[in-house]
């Protein structure tokens, strides 16, 4: 670069230069500005629900993707194609509360200013008791799943009952162990014995032989075995038992009694919404007489059902307050395993007996044919002994 350095510069016109290429020239604010003309400042949004809130909000309405007036409209003809019980469920968290209502009835300013969590707030308080009309919309979409459950339940409670109190094997069985019980205490006080507790039916397994190789539940599974094969796959009588075992009354008494409450609401908020005027007239909905007549009659068979789970702890002998059905299934069910698991540790207990017999009357063979064949051995050696 050297050889430019003695060369001639032409004189440069500095305010030219300026006018040209000044970070200050209006060029260059209208550039950092974005737009020609003088800045222009958005006015702010008026913001009045709690900022954390709003904007929750803002991200729930992004998820629903049909049009505000639509929405309400498919909530008031409670049309269940429109929402899912999610969306109707995230509605119900963000309608506004008496606070926020009165804070935008308040609001005397341009309602176009407002987020657009308020504006969805104004919108949905055009609907009278909007929450509980949106309650009964997710009551009516959840509606034919919790009957199908319960009475799902039910019907399990009720075919478990009738498969035990009906099994004649398993009636054996019992018979069985109360014969097997008597025996072992033969010259007790407990040796003559008319029943015995349902619970003891779980000792079986803690009650071990002398030898330590097998517990009274290995022993009743080889005398039924030997005695009485037939009872062996008494299980198979059982087929609702072990899902009966999971079941709680409590809770189903929770779900019943729920249903009992929604078909309430849903009587309330008709009955309220007659005095609304035109914007609940779409509110109303055959549904409710489908649901009452189905509540009935789920109503009935969770009294049928109720019966039968007393009835089972009756049938044992046992108080229903001190050894509900709960407890009676599954300490059956835990019998049925546990018989099942004994049954198949004596198959496999005498599988291998009968193999290790097996390999010794092989070894035993085997040894006797060397014997014989060492006995003809030393008999040929005196044959040619005597000859020679």
């Amino acid at each position: 670069w050297r050889r430019f350095v003695h060369d001639r510069a032409p004189e440069i016109d500095i305010s030219e230069l300026e006018s040209l290429f000044s970070a200050n020239s209006d060029t260059a604010a209208k550039k950092s500005t974005g737009r020609r003309g003088p800045s222009i400042s958005k006015p702010d949004k008026v913001q009045l629900v709690d900022l954390r809130r709003a904007n929750n909000c803002e991200i729930m309405l992004t998820k629903i993707k049909i049009p505000l007036p639509d929405m309400l409209s498919a909530v008031l003809a409670l049309d269940s194609s429109a929402l899912d019980i999610d969306q109707v469920e995230n509605l119900i968290k963000f309608c506004p509360t008496k606070e926020e209502m009165e804070l935008l009835r308040n609001y005397a300013g341009d309602k176009e200013m407002l987020g657009k969590c308020e504006q969805f707030f104004m919108e949905l308080m055009k609907v009278p008791r909007i929450e509980a009309k949106l309650r009964v919309f997710g009551f009516k979409i959840t509606f034919a799943a919790q009957v199908e459950e319960l009475e799902g339940y039910l019907n399990t409670i009720n075919a478990a009952t009738k498969e035990v109190k009906e099994s004649a094997k398993l009636r054996q069985i019992m018979q069985t162990i109360l014969t097997l019980g008597n025996a072992l205490n033969q010259g007790t006080a407990r040796g003559s014995a008319v029943g015995f507790k349902l619970d003891s039916l779980l000792k079986l397994s803690d009650t071990r032989a002398r030898n330590n190789k097998m517990t009274l539940m290995h022993y009743l599974c080889k005398l039924v075995g030997e005695k009485m094969p037939e009872l062996l796959d008494f299980a198979n009588d059982l087929v609702h038992l072990e899902a009966a075992s999971k079941i709680e009354l409590k809770t189903l008494a929770e779900e019943m009694q729920a249903l009992n409450k929604g078909i309430e609401k849903i009587l309330q908020e008709l009955m309220a919404s007659e005095n609304d005027g035109a914007i609940s007239l779409g509110f109303r909905e055959e549904f409710l007489h489908t649901a009452e007549e189905q509540v009935k009659l789920l109503a009935s068979l969770y009294m049928e059902s109720g019966r039968n789970a007393d009835s089972l702890s009756h049938y044992f002998g046992e108080d229903p307050a001190r050894c509900p059905f709960e407890q009676v299934t599954k300490i059956l069910t835990l019998f049925m395993k546990t018989f099942i698991k004994s049954r198949e540790e004596n198959e496999k207990l005498a599988e291998a007996e009968k193999k290790k017999l097996e390999k010794e009357a092989i070894k035993e063979k085997s040894a006797t044919k060397k014997d014989a064949a060492d006995n003809d051995n030393e008999l040929n050696l005196q044959i040619h002994r005597h000859r020679t």
